[in-house]
Formats: structure tokens, sequence, C-alpha cells
């Protein structure tokens, strides 16, 4: 394999370096009070800011990242903006439940938040005019096996059951998908129309730098060590606030607090590492297909998720090693060179007859709570509220927690403050090292049952994943 880049945060933030660098937000920490403080420069703090900024214009907000805006997974995703539902559909049911709800409305109530979360999102960025390269391409899964083929007719089957719109979801046999990309294995796919692609750093500079123009201070490289009622710490000083919303969500366990929701046993950062390709000629993509610029993913248990850049690339994810030990999270993001071999494998499988080379290689952090659930809570007695598990669902999500959190905040009683993932109890992790065993371990499960599927050619989900499904609290 020839040379490539590795590390150095993204691909995406690499090709979308703001021009001045830090310096083009403040510098100086605010001595008055201010109304909110936000702690983290990703998704959710920019929605969280420019949401409060136009309800309340004027309002003393800052925001405060440890290292640059779009440092953590926002500037390193697969770039799905997606109605996916960030938990298991069935945990949140119980929790419904639990509450005195009904659990099935509260699911397809969560669900619909989602789809509109998808389509606000785009309206908002036609609006302010952010260029993310956003088109509406839908979210291609494909099976390659008769096992996985299976598994996506159930979760069509559970998409419509929990309230997807029937109009939104199409199976399709393997001609169909290869009308589509032509993926060389491929036995058929499920296909969700509302989804979209968007360049990650794109979106996440343009966000910023629209929240910065409606007068919100955002402090880059102002790492927060300790979140207190009425304050945050930093290594640059001490900021207070009436308000404290903190959007950390891999990293939430590397600052001090008191507030539920942060920790190391509350969340832990798992890893996923991508891949972008050469820019392919043109002869290659009347080969590949793919006009529609749909996000591509997989059916298998250890699934990649991909897409089409604007610039005629393959970025391609998954993978990889985990989890680092005592919740390390990945810097500026190398990869081992195994992890970026076995993406390039999944490519060529599905492309074998289109050459391609690795140009960037890296790996970023997504934040997972014990029962891959998110949750936003805020505690109207300290002012403090927290956002955390999107577990690889974010980017839309982010979103729709940012708003969630604003009315917890306000007080209001909205369809938003009834969503399931409000005040979601996940549990803790378990201690080092069982962490550590546990979330390897489900990831050998996983890899195993795919290699067993794959080499059988396998009509059922195998055993071994139903195992790990179930250990992990995946299953629905």
């Amino acid at each position: 394999m020839t040379a490539y880049r590795n590390g150095e945060i993204s691909h995406w933030m690499r090709a979308d370096r703001r021009a001045g660098g830090p310096s083009t937000y403040g510098t100086q920490l605010p001595d008055e009070t201010q109304d909110i403080v936000i702690v983290g420069g990703g998704l959710t703090g920019l929605w969280a800011a420019y949401h409060a900024v136009l309800e309340c214009p004027g309002a003393k907000i800052t925001v405060l990242e440890a290292e640059e805006v779009g440092y953590g997974a926002s500037g390193r995703n697969g770039g799905w903006l997606s109605p996916l539902i960030p938990g298991n559909r069935a945990v949140y049911a119980k929790a419904a439940r639990k509450r005195g709800q009904d659990g099935a409305a509260a699911v397809a109530a969560f669900q619909r938040a989602m789809d509109g979360a998808v389509d606000d999102t785009l309206r908002i960025l036609e609006d302010e005019g952010i260029q993310a390269d956003q088109q509406r391409g839908g979210h291609l899964r494909v099976a390659t096996t008769p096992a996985a083929m299976k598994r996506l007719e159930v979760t069509h089957a559970a998409d419509l059951a929990n309230g997807c719109r029937a109009e939104d979801l199409q199976l399709l046999d393997a001609a169909a998908v290869r009308k589509r990309i032509a993926i060389r294995p491929a036995l058929g796919g499920l296909l969700t129309r509302t989804t979209a692609r968007v360049h990650p750093a794109k979106l996440v500079h343009g966000l910023a730098a629209v929240v910065a123009a409606k007068g919100v201070r955002i402090l880059e490289h102002t790492r927060a060590t300790r979140i207190a009622p009425g304050a945050v710490t930093t290594t640059r000083g001490t900021v207070r606030a009436t308000t404290i919303l903190s959007c950390l969500e891999a990293y939430s366990g590397q600052v001090d607090s008191d507030a539920p929701g942060l920790g190391s046993r509350e969340i832990i950062p798992v890893n996923s590492s991508m891949v972008v390709t050469n820019q392919l000629p043109e002869h290659a993509w009347e080969r590949i297909g793919w006009h529609g610029r749909e996000c591509l993913g997989d059916a298998a248990h250890t699934f990649v998720y991909a897409q089409r850049t604007a610039d005629d690339r393959i970025a391609i994810g998954g993978r990889g090693t985990p989890y680092a030990f005592n919740s390390g999270t990945p810097g500026e993001g190398r990869v081992d060179a195994r992890t970026v071999r076995t993406l390039s494998e999944r490519l060529r499988l599905f492309f074998p007859d289109v050459p391609f080379t690795v140009e960037h290689a890296w790996r970023g952090a997504i934040g997972v709570t014990r029962d891959w659930c998110a949750g936003v809570t805020f505690d109207p007695g300290t002012r403090i509220g927290v956002v955390r598990g999107f577990a690889g669902h974010g980017v839309t999500a982010t979103q729709l927690a940012a708003r969630t959190l604003l009315d917890r905040a306000a007080g209001r009683d909205t369809t938003l403050t009834r969503l399931p993932w409000n005040d979601h109890d996940s549990g803790h992790w378990e201690p080092e090292p069982l962490r550590w065993v546990g979330v390897h371990g489900m990831y050998r499960l996983f890899g195993l049952a795919d290699r067993w599927e794959e080499q059988r050619h396998s009509r059922n989900t195998s055993l071994i994943a139903r195992v790990g499904s179930r250990l992990a609290g995946l299953g629905e």
C-alpha cells in the first residue's frame, strides 16, 4: 500500500481549514457573568448556541472548546445526516413505560422528531448560506449474505412499527441495489430516503461562523477542567454563568463535575476509523454508478459506512480497534495499518474492478453509554445541563438534543422535553479492566459472526452475534 496521510484530525478538517485559524474567534475570557456557557465546540454545542442566540438576541453566550471547533467527532464522522434514533428503541420504550407513558407512542414520537430534525437542519443550512456539500440521496444498507438480507427485512418491519413512514423506506432486490450502486456481492438492500450526505468540517465550520456572526463568543484552546453550579473552571481561568450546558460527548469523562451524565463510568469513548480514497476518474464512476450520492452502509455486525464525496472520492469508515484502556481518546487520530487494510479490503469486496489508493486515514471517538442510548438531562437547581451518548448517530441528533436542552433550561413543557431520552438513566460502565475486556470481547464476537456468515453464506444470523448483542444490550 502506498503512503497515506495518517491522523491530522481528519481528511474533512484538512480539506476545510479556516482562513486565519483559531484567531478567527475570540481569545479573551469574559469578565462578566454569562447567560449561558456551553462546554464543547462540536455540533451539539454550536447548535445550542445557534438556537439560544436566535431565541434571545443579545444574550451573553460563550462556547468553550479545548482544541479547535470540530476537533472531536463533529469534524471526523462519516457525514450522514440520518434519521436513525441514537439508541435502542426497546430500551427507550421500556423507560417510557416506567414513567407511565405509552412506550410505542414515545418511540414513534422520537422517530418523528428525528425525521423533522433532518428537515430542519437542511432548511437552516439553506437559510444561513452554509455550504456543506449537502445532498439528500438517502441511506442504502446493503446485504452481502442471506443472513444480512433477513436482518434488513426484520429492520424494515421494525422501522415501520416504530414510527417510520412507509414512503421513506424501500426494500430492494439485488438488481435494484446494483442499479443504484454496483456493489458486486450485493444480494439486496434497504433504502431510507430521508438521509442526506454532508461534509462534516464544512458543516461545523459553517455553523460556527454563523454563530460567531450573531454575537456568540467562541473560545478555542480553552479546556474546561471542572463544571460546578455557576462556574466553569478552565486552563485559562474561570468563566461564570447562570446556565451551563455540557456538550462534550465522548470527552465527557475528562471534566471533573458532580453533575449527572458526566464521569468516566457514565460514558466511554469508542473509536471508529475512516479512510478516504483518491479522486476516482469518470470511467470508474461509470462502473460504480452511485449517481444518487446515497450514504452507503452494509448489514454486517461490524458494519461499515461510506459516502461518495462531492469531489468524487469514497470515504469509508468502521471497524478497527474499538476502545483504548481507561477511556483513552484518539488525539490527532492516527490509525493502525491493520485497520486501514481492513477498510480497503471492504472496498475491494464491494468494487473489485475499480482501482483506488488510500490518501488519508483517521479515527475519532463516539460517546457510548452502558445501554448505548443517548440522554439529555437538566438540573433546574444547579442549572447544569448535559447531553451525551449519541453512539455514532449524532450528526442529526445533536441539533435535536440542543433544542431539547434549551427547552429544558427554559422550563418549557414541549414535545421535545417529553421524548424518552430526557433524564434517561443508562447505568454505569464496569470498572477497568472489565470495561476493556467487555468492549473488545463484544467486537471480537461480532467479527467472528461476520466471518462465519460470509464463509458459509448463512441464511440465519450467527448464534455468536445473538449472544454478543444480548451481552451488549443491543437487541430490540
